[in-house]
């Protein structure tokens, strides 16, 4: 009898481990390497807000089965705010929300499809930040992109995939942050 249960059992032990799919993704963007930008602390201020128009960072793609999508554990818009307020801060500006000058931070795409297949999957990410940044005369609006392919055997490890993409987030913020035309238009005069 105790032989039965435990060959009756045991297939049941898998089946939850296997159904056990991660729900959410966890980025931890860290604050990039930000060189010195300008001789005098400048004023300015900062809004970060997330125009998504999908609440989820990743898709699994799997032929025969449902589409699988998996929302962030975090708000993106809040981790970022912070990487780019510590950016800008190492940079030598002032985030002063009553600023003449003004950065606003759009987040417009963080998205990941994962497609699995017989061999193994392929991770597509993709990444879009617009940065508006105003003066009392003039505006600046600009789109950074940053795409990459993350392919492997077997299926795809959420670690290594929430790795990739906070490494992509890396690089872009530090894009932006370094970026020369963004600062000279900030230390512009009135």
């Amino acid at each position: 009898m105790k032989r039965l249960l435990l060959t009756l059992t045991f297939p049941l032990l898998f089946v939850g481990c296997a159904s056990q799919n991660p729900t959410h993704m966890a980025f931890s963007p860290q604050v990039p390497d930000v060189s010195q930008q300008t001789p005098r602390p400048i004023s300015i201020s900062l809004d970060t807000i997330d125009t998504r128009n999908v609440d989820y960072v990743a898709r699994f793609i799997e032929e025969g089965t449902k589409t699988r999508l998996v929302g962030p554990s975090e708000p993106p818009k809040l981790q970022l705010d912070e990487v780019f307020r510590n950016g800008f801060t190492q940079a030598g500006y002032q985030i002063d929300p009553s600023a003449a000058h003004s950065v606003q931070i759009q987040l417009a795409e963080l998205q990941m499809d994962v497609t699995k297949n017989t061999f193994g999957y392929e991770a597509k990410h993709n990444i879009l930040i617009s940065v508006q940044a105003r003066n009392a005369t003039q505006e600046l609006v600009k789109r950074y992109k940053a795409k990459g392919v993350l392919k492997g055997p077997l299926t795809p490890d959420f670690a290594t995939l929430e790795l990739d993409m906070n490494k992509l987030l890396g690089q872009l913020t530090g894009e932006i942050l370094n970026d020369p035309e963004l600062n000279q238009f900030l230390q512009q005069q009135q």
